[in-house]
């Protein structure tokens, strides 16, 4: 069984942690155990966020003046190398040791003329109030907006084409390796003017559209997106809140999901269902067995397999 396990940012930091190294790698030790236990006899690819790191980096980088702040795609790979290891590390403690793990730097080619470049919206980085985001995006230039009750860095998401270096993946899945790829949604990469090979460009990949895309290019049989949540819920944070059980891409297209957290999860799932016909599954990672076996979470099937 094949499978791709895309980790939330709860995985890496709790809501309303500071991002220190403790805390990164307290939770990605819960993590790492947790997917320890559904990693036997199966092939998988651990997918992950980058959001918070690399606004930090970007911050970091921004505030150095000796020299040009290094460009989005750049401080993504940096957070994919550092956050890579980390898991990377943690799960080679908790497997046999003869399970190889391998962290891959993944690039994932975009289109250039994609809408989301004129539109930032993607929330990177540490949160701000109102009159903290209104000074650093006078100071560096940057467009600011809210998430959820803070304000935050919004910066260009282009929609996830194609993901690179796919036979990098299946040689090792197929090799017995557990592989990580596709940090924080891929490097993103599009092709240049002249039509010539790829260059970086400035942006950030949402990483469960990403996990999506990879998943069905590698022909998974389960996506599994793990978060901080039990399932899919309607009226999220109302009196009548309702969790969802299991679900079709076409129900779940009747709903709308808020786009900064739920939305870009619920539409992984459906877009990978609809490309395959196999099952998504959107729940907690500290259900991630249950998941698996049908008991938990939003299972999101095709119609007529509900």
């Amino acid at each position: 069984m094949r499978l791709v396990v895309a980790l939330g940012g709860n995985a890496l930091l709790k809501r309303g942690q500071p991002l220190t190294p403790e805390n990164q790698l307290d939770n990605i030790r819960v993590a790492a155990t947790q997917i320890a236990r559904i990693a036997e006899g199966r092939q998988l690819v651990v997918t992950h966020g980058n959001g918070p790191q690399v606004g930090l980096l970007a911050l970091q980088a921004a505030a150095y003046d000796a020299a040009d702040a290094f460009p989005l795609d750049v401080l993504g790979a940096q957070t994919d190398g550092m956050i890579g290891y980390l898991l990377e590390q943690e799960l080679a403690n908790r497997l046999p040791a003869a399970r190889g793990v391998a962290t891959l730097l993944t690039r994932v080619e975009v289109d250039p003329r994609d809408p989301a470049f004129a539109h930032p919206g993607k929330p990177i980085g540490p949160i701000y109030t109102e009159q903290q985001a209104s000074e650093v995006a006078r100071k560096r230039g940057w467009t600011v907006g809210r998430d959820g009750s803070s304000m935050r860095r919004l910066v260009a998401s282009p929609a996830p084409r194609s993901v690179l270096g796919l036979a990098a993946i299946r040689l090792l899945l197929e090799h017995g390796a557990l592989v990580i790829a596709a940090g924080g949604g891929g490097i993103p990469v599009a092709r240049r003017a002249d039509g010539h090979g790829l260059q970086g460009v400035e942006a950030v990949i949402d990483k469960d559209l990403c996990s999506g895309l990879l998943a069905a290019q590698l022909e998974a049989d389960c996506l599994v997106i793990a978060t901080d949540v039990s399932a899919v819920f309607l009226d999220w944070g109302l009196p009548q809140q309702r969790a969802l059980g299991r679900v079709t891409p076409q129900s779940l297209a009747s709903h709308a999901f808020p786009p900064g957290s739920m939305g870009p999860k619920v539409q992984a799932a459906c877009d990978f269902v609809r490309a395959t016909g196999r099952r998504a599954v959107i729940g907690s990672l500290a259900q991630i067995d249950d998941m698996l076996a049908g008991s938990a979470g939003t299972q999101v099937c095709a119609e007529g397999a509900c």
